[in-house]
């Protein structure tokens, strides 16, 4: 008995040995066998050899695009009677934002019943002329005199009619505030029943056509060297976290904030739907190629064990071996390896992880 159980043992302590010789020192196991059912679902990728990609994420935010954002004025001061619209509304060109009741506008309205009635005088002076003129009872002169008067008057009251189309001026001193052109409203400084002063220096609107906007990245001082026009941009936010808005860097401001130690990147993206509003959270993630090439495969494929990486090397349903490999760098789903694996070898990247506890364990 006691020679049974010192064997039994003797098996026992080989096998636990031999396991952990078969991942350190992969070995091929012949009695091992993928069922019909495995092969069905088991997948496999190639080992390439790629250029290798390198990926930085940085923080930052949506901001509108410049050149497709106004600020909006009140052209005269008064008393703020109507406010049509609120903070994130869409508009359309043309839309009355808001309506002031104005003092200025009564002074033009004056303005326009004088040059008005001026025009009628003069008009009636050039009627005079031109009879006195066919009676022979004046100079031909005093006929051009009063057409030059009539046309002065005219000039007058049309530059008065332009400044009314200017100022959306109304009967009743209304000055009504209109959108230049159509976006959100995407700051906002007017209340009904403020009063405005004439010399008001502040915007009550900033418009934004929002179809494009900006993600401004806050690159660190030690990455600066590495962020380069073009390179392509992966952009998500907090309110569309399984979103990807991908972009391109197409501007980079040359100057650090002495604050913060960063430099900012621009990345220019497209913005259906209106998803992205200016002033979200973002995270920006930017990817170049470096100046070599390594093996790269699925990062699915890797299986991590014991402090190490694994993949499992696939040439048929009895033919699979488990091998240990040295992980360069992970960018995403690609897994790029600088040692323990050979271009054109097959790594199952579908049911690995079962199949390596079956072959291990």
């Amino acid at each position: 008995m006691k020679h049974k159980l010192i064997i039994g043992i003797a098996i026992v302590s080989l096998s636990i040995t031999g396991c952990k010789k078969e991942v350190e020192n992969p070995q091929i196991n012949t009695s091992f066998a993928l069922s019909d059912n495995m092969m069905k679902t088991t997948t496999t990728a190639v080992a390439q050899i790629q250029p290798v990609t390198n990926e930085l994420s940085f923080y930052g935010k949506i901001t509108a695009d410049n050149n497709k954002m106004i600020d909006v004025y009140p052209l005269v001061g008064g008393n703020v009677i109507k406010v049509n619209v609120e903070l994130g509304d869409y508009v359309k060109k043309g839309q009355v934002l808001a309506t002031i009741k104005s003092t200025d506008i009564a002074d033009f309205e004056k303005q326009s019943l004088d040059a008005k009635s001026d025009l009628l005088v003069a008009k009636n002076n050039l009627k005079v002329a031109q009879e006195l003129f066919d009676g022979k009872l004046n100079s031909e002169s005093d006929v051009l005199q009063a057409k030059s008067e009539v046309n002065k008057a005219q000039s007058q009251l049309s530059k008065i009619q332009e400044t009314y189309k200017i100022y959306n001026i109304k009967a009743g001193s209304i000055y009504e505030v209109t959108a230049p052109i159509s976006g959100f409203v995407i700051q906002k400084s007017i209340n009904q029943d403020m009063l405005l002063r004439s010399d008001r220096s502040e915007n009550i609107f900033d418009i934004a056509e929002i179809s494009e906007v900006w993600a401004m990245a806050n690159i660190n001082e030690i990455d600066i060297n590495k962020v380069k026009l073009g390179i392509d941009a992966d952009v998500t936010t907090l309110s569309y976290s399984d979103k990807v808005f991908k972009g391109k860097v197409d501007k980079i401001f040359n100057v650090i904030d002495p604050e913060t130690k960063a430099m900012q990147a621009r990345v220019k993206l497209q913005n259906p739907g209106f998803l992205l509003k200016p002033d979200m959270n973002a995270n920006i993630k930017l990817s170049f190629k470096e100046d070599k090439s390594m093996i790269a495969i699925p990062s699915d494929a890797i299986v991590f064990d014991k402090s190490k990486n694994f993949v499992m090397i696939f040439k048929d349903r009895h033919n699979i071996e488990t091998r240990q490999v040295e992980v360069y760098r992970v960018v995403g789903k690609t897994t790029y390896i600088s040692s323990g694996l050979k271009e054109n070898e097959k790594v199952i990247t579908n049911n690995q992880l079962f199949i390596y506890r079956a072959l291990n364990e």
